[in-house]
């Protein structure tokens, strides 16, 4: 068996001779039943579900980089499920229900930490608005508490509640909420369906896509011809170049989204803030740091890196939410590269070609959306129909006139 670059440098730190790596890495097969390219967090929760709930394991999972090294390991490790709308909602409070059981379901610590998100209101209408969307999570079956200034101010007593330009009402929390290690999430999802028979090939990229008929018969891959059954594409901000390879164009737009962690510092935050009246969002690691971000850089990009005024916007909204974060030095930033969508909503769909098979448009809920998107894009692929919670997420709901505008901001990506 061959190991990775990473197996050997491992072997050498330890001085294991016999110690072996969490995953094999196997060469490609000729066929498979199943292809999945993509091997991020939806790509490897795919084939961890198609193997375990559908016993389809004649699986290969294609990575043009290394497991982890996307979005699934460049995000801010949130997980919630406090949507509006009636597309999405039951969608994420599935994803909320995977979580709460993941780690004992694959065996793997992924540090699953449900202390809340507190979404806080600046208005009057904010907080009306607020106490909708908590009605709507209730009706779907998650957790929704609505907070006056009194109940905010004392979850979070170090919030700027005296700031005349953005004064707190109050705020919209869900107690189930909280973070994940974002690692750990991809590690326990590739352990657990290599145990299962998945071949998770890295170092492997997709040049093109047999077609014949209309049929998707398999991909050209920088590591030779794999056929397959089906195709399931699940790559993140790479979705528009890798379905032009199909000859299909999305309604999609790749962003990058900036992400940053501080200094470690004595714990402060209960759980994630989000400030109401601009976009910044944080919470504390285990380790003491502030995990923050905010907007998408306005720019069609796929590079992994920012620019310096989306670190001032970010910075800003959090200085005018909580002060104290101006004394907090910055330890590192990242940056993932958001596949926005035209609504703000996802897609998890058969296209147009016999065989192939579409998952994309996450936007800003990708990483909290992993568990239920690999078991409902699993559900699609080995069944053929779509998952009761996913019948929404269409690729053409734009003909049909059936968005998921969750913001109501309509076709801006930019915005949602």
């Amino acid at each position: 068996m061959r190991y990775s670059a990473f197996t050997v440098i491992k072997q050498a730190l330890t001085g294991h001779k016999d110690w072996k790596p969490a995953w094999r890495d196997p060469e490609p097969r000729s066929e498979y039943d199943v292809i999945i390219i993509g091997g991020g967090g939806h790509g490897l929760a795919t084939a961890y579900y198609l193997a375990k709930e559908h016993g389809i394991t004649n699986v290969a999972v294609l990575e043009k980089g290394w497991i982890g090294g996307g979005n699934v390991g460049r995000n801010t490790t949130i997980i919630r499920s406090n949507y509006l709308l009636p597309g999405n909602e039951p969608f994420y409070e599935l994803s909320m229900k995977l979580w709460e059981n993941l780690e004992q379901d694959f065996n793997y610590n992924a540090m699953v930490s449900q202390r809340g998100i507190l979404n806080l209101s600046h208005s009057d209408p904010q907080q009306d608005a607020y106490a909708r969307r908590g009605n709507a999570m209730q009706l779907a079956g998650a957790d929704s508490v609505l907070l006056d200034k009194a109940g905010v101010e004392k979850l979070c007593p170090f919030l700027d509640f005296d700031n005349a330009r953005f004064p707190i009402k109050g705020g919209l929390w869900q107690p189930r909420a909280g973070t994940v290690r974002h690692d750990a999430v991809a590690w326990g999802y590739a352990r657990g369906a290599d145990t299962r028979g998945v071949d998770i090939i890295q170092n492997c990229e997709v040049t093109g896509f047999l077609m014949e008929n209309g049929q998707c018969l398999g991909v050209e891959t920088s590591r030779g011809t794999i056929k397959a059954k089906k195709v399931a594409v699940a790559v993140a901000g790479s979705s528009s170049r890798v379905m032009a390879k199909a000859g299909m164009r999305l309604p999609i737009e790749s962003h990058v989204l900036q992400a940053f962690v501080s200094e470690g510092l004595k714990p402060i935050i209960p759980g994630v803030v989000t400030f109401g009246a601009g976009h910044f969002y944080v919470s504390q690691s285990d380790k003491g740091g502030l995990v923050f971000g905010g907007d998408i850089d306005g720019y069609n990009t796929y590079a992994q890196r920012g620019n310096l005024p989306t670190v001032e916007d970010v910075c800003e909204g959090g200085m005018a939410l909580m002060p104290m974060i101006g004394r907090a030095r910055l330890l590192r930033m990242w940056g993932g590269v958001m596949d926005m969508s035209m609504d703000g909503s996802p897609y998890i769909d058969k296209t147009h070609v016999e065989g192939l098979y579409f998952n994309g448009g996450w936007c800003y809920g990708g990483f909290k959306a992993t568990p239920a998107s690999g078991w409902c894009y699993a559900h699609l692929v080995a069944t053929g129909q779509p998952h009761p919670v996913a019948t929404e997420y269409r690729l053409d709901r734009f003909v049909s006139g059936k968005m998921i505008d969750e913001k109501g901001v309509g076709a801006q990506p930019n915005l949602h």
